[in-house]
């Protein structure tokens, strides 16, 4: 008996083994590698030699106006993202798991935008924003839209960009509350429904409270590929529409994701670069922590 278990366990080890290796090397190696480069001057493209300099780059990630605005605009697309995508998704649910014709055809073609890569969605829309908008819009003989492009204005391009990526995750989203819908009892609903209760208050009483679980998962799953938004950024705004901040012109549509890169590909400061990334991964956990902390203590209240 102890021999089988012995087995067992190199047996599962070995399947293991190699998942964890590559997590090693791809992630734990290189974030370890990155966060000793923050404190240094290295650039990967000037220099071989590394001076310690301490808290220097997080102090001028800090005064960088650019990573500040980045911040500021990436936490606003958060929170519209969280908002709309969360809203569309769960209405889609809603419909698809009703008595609907064909819902699983709808189903699989909800959830299809979030196949297609985020370079090639970037490209579609910023087609459709420049192109197919203006022309349906002239065709209407609606000149605003035919004179003020979408993606040439900051604000207009930011929504744009919370439009493009709630297309792209809803379907996604979508069916995790499908799954939260169809595990709520049939039994209480009917039962609620013999007893006199409207749509509205089966819904408020034994829907939403069923389901609750599921919102824990789909907001921090929302919340952590919002603050990573990078594929669909550089693609359809690219170096975007200029906007004034602190005196500066800077990019109206650089998200956090876009300026470390940036930061490290263009300005060729690649030690600065790995401060702006760490601090934006020790902003992406204390967010994290807190979106699911109040969701836990949301569920243990209902």
């Amino acid at each position: 008996m102890d021999k089988d278990k012995r087995m067992q366990k190199i047996v599962f080890w070995l399947f293991l083994a190699p998942a964890l290796i590559a997590f090693l090397m791809v992630q734990i190696i290189p974030f370890i590698i990155g966060f000793y480069y923050s404190f240094t001057d290295w650039s990967a493209t000037a220099q071989l030699t590394l001076n310690f300099v301490g808290l220097k780059n997080y102090a001028d990630a800090f005064k960088d106006t650019t990573f500040l605005y980045s911040t500021i605009i990436t936490s606003i697309y958060t929170l519209l993202n969280i908002i709309l995508v969360n809203f569309v998704a769960f209405g889609l649910a809603m419909l698809v798991t009703s008595n609907i014709k064909f819902r699983n055809i709808y189903r699989a073609g909800l959830f299809l935008p979030n196949v297609i890569g985020g370079i090639i969605l970037g490209y579609i829309w910023q087609f459709i924003f420049n192109r197919f908008v203006p022309f349906v819009a002239g065709a209407w003989g609606i000149t605003y839209l035919t004179e003020n492009l979408m993606l040439a204005n900051s604000r207009t391009a930011l929504l744009a960009l919370v439009i493009v990526s709630t297309w792209q995750y809803a379907g996604y989203i979508m069916m995790i509350y499908v799954a939260a819908l169809q595990n709520v009892p049939r039994d209480l609903i009917e039962a609620a429904q013999v007893d006199g209760a409207t749509p509205w208050q089966r819904f408020k009483t034994i829907t939403i409270p069923m389901v609750r679980p599921a919102f824990t998962v789909t907001l921090f799953l929302t919340l952590v590929n919002s603050f990573k938004q990078f594929d669909v950024n550089t693609s359809l705004t690219g170096v975007g529409p200029s906007t004034m901040f602190m005196g500066r012109a800077i990019n109206g549509t650089e998200l956090l994701a876009m300026n470390i890169s940036n930061t490290s590909l263009i300005l060729r400061n690649t030690a600065m670069a790995q401060a702006k990334a760490i601090v934006f991964f020790v902003v992406l956990v204390v967010f994290s922590l807190l979106q699911v902390y109040f969701s836990k203590k949301k569920e243990v209240e209902l």
